[in-house]
């Protein structure tokens, strides 16, 4: 394999000739001189073309160059604090590697859903080329996080017989003679790891079939969901706030480039530091009922159609989308909601013997409205309540057998969580739209490419 210089390195190489294999991102002309923006993947330099100096064949390859043509470029490396990355390559040679003509996204805008229908070139842009990165070293700091403090990474199957909360989400497909399903959670699996390890964690793609089109929701994302024996709710939320800190403030250190392409303000995101603020459900309900009465009486047109949807499912229900919004908006850190009903909550999750009704599991909420992030629970340990709750939820028992043998055989307390990769990329990222989180998104109407 040739040896190419990373653009990312060119800080390295001061004063030296170097090749770089890239594309053509743009160029522009001015007298005797081309000027050339080369990226490679590690980054975007300028290179500078003095014709008199090179010759008319390289005259005329530069002239020929399109937008996205591949190229390899060589040339010495000069220090430019005015330039993009502070680099800049003066050239000594070029060679085109392959053509690009007509490639259609151009320097002009074009509407997201052009963009998405050709996402597979919409990467190469500036923008979506940062949004991977700061995904890149999420999904790092995810695994160096649990993998540093003794977790056993154990794989979920896609495939699964049985769903973690019902199937009537779920995709359901042909396995030989029998019924399978792609799975929605790899947590039940994980309670039977966490059994043998003690510390366990998968991470890999989950798939919902709920028809929703909203800016959080896709079809197929990724979830990271640690399990822990012998750990109760409030050691879980402290595991969470963490490891919620550890991923934002790694970005942060990591990121400062993407970040500012993407105009992130990262003095919003250094303030993500534990402790995080925990509200019961019963508080969060109080505050937005009078949330809700202020944003009805406001003069802002936008939080008097917001105050419509706030409290929408009614006290007692499942917290919607408005909910997290407004409480959420009221910290600079994601806060936690505690103890929700039982009855809108998941059969595995055990209620709080302290307050009967009332399920020992938490959300956590991202700050500047990007809704729930996290969803976690202390699991109920007991055989004999397990069993009731599946009926009581219309599940199969038999479906569940294995799952009921990890409470009769050495049960212990112990507790978990999820996280979504892509909503949290979306926060950090400052995005609006989750589809923008991962290269190849899966929509309600979106399979291709």
């Amino acid at each position: 394999m040739k040896e190419y210089t990373p653009i990312s390195e060119f800080k390295n190489h001061v004063g030296e000739e170097v090749t770089v294999a890239g594309w053509c991102y743009s160029k522009r002309s001015s007298k005797k001189l081309y000027f050339i923006n080369v990226r490679d993947g590690s980054g975007i330099c300028q290179v500078v073309a003095f014709l008199p100096a090179l010759g008319e064949e390289i005259g005329k390859i530069c002239e020929s160059l399109d937008q996205e043509t591949s190229i390899i470029v060589k040339g010495k490396v000069k220090k430019d604090d005015r330039q993009i990355g502070g680099y800049e390559l003066e050239m000594s040679h070029i060679e085109v590697v392959g053509e690009s003509k007509d490639y259609p996204i151009t320097p002009k805008e074009h509407g997201v859903a052009y963009l998405m229908e050709h996402r597979h070139l919409w990467l190469r842009s500036k923008r979506q080329h940062a949004i991977m990165r700061v995904r890149h070293n999420i999904v790092k700091a995810i695994r160096d996080f649990f993998n540093d403090r003794g977790f056993i990474n154990v794989d979920a199957p896609i495939l699964t017989a049985n769903a973690a909360e019902g199937t009537s989400n779920l995709f359901e497909t042909d396995y030989f003679d029998d019924k399978a399903y792609l799975s929605q959670s790899g947590q039940l699996y994980m309670e039977a790891a966490a059994m043998a390890h003690g510390k366990v964690y998968c991470f890999g793609p989950t798939f919902r079939a709920e028809k929703s089109k909203t800016r959080r929701h896709l079809t197929e994302f990724w979830m990271v969901e640690p399990e822990v024996a012998y750990m109760s709710l409030d050691e879980d939320m402290e595991l969470a706030e963490q490891f919620v800190e550890y991923v934002v403030q790694t970005v942060v250190a990591n990121c400062e480039e993407e970040l500012k392409t993407l105009e992130r303000d990262t003095e919003k995101l250094k303030a993500v530091k534990a402790p995080f603020p925990r509200v019961s459900y019963d508080e969060a309900v109080e505050i937005l009922k009078i949330k809700k009465q202020e944003y009805a009486q406001s003069d802002d047109e936008e939080k008097r159609k917001m105050s419509e949807d706030i409290l929408k499912n009614g006290p007692g229900d499942d917290l919607g989308a408005a909910d997290e919004t407004v409480i959420g908006s009221m910290h600079d850190r994601p806060v936690m909601i505690h103890r929700y009903p039982a009855a809108v909550k998941a059969f595995y999750m055990r209620e709080d013997p302290k307050q009967p009704g009332r399920a020992l599991a938490f959300d956590m909420i991202a700050p500047e409205g990007y809704g729930e992030i996290v969803g976690a629970s202390e699991r109920e340990a007991d055989i004999s309540v397990l069993e009731r709750k599946i009926v009581e939820h219309n599940l199969s028992l038999d479906a569940f057998k294995w799952y009921l043998d990890l409470r009769k055989y050495g049960s212990v307390p112990h507790s978990g969580f999820g996280l979504g990769v892509e909503r949290t990329v979306s926060w950090l990222c400052g995005l609006t739209h989750v589809r923008e989180t991962i290269a190849f998104p899966r929509m309600m109407d979106k399979i291709w490419p």
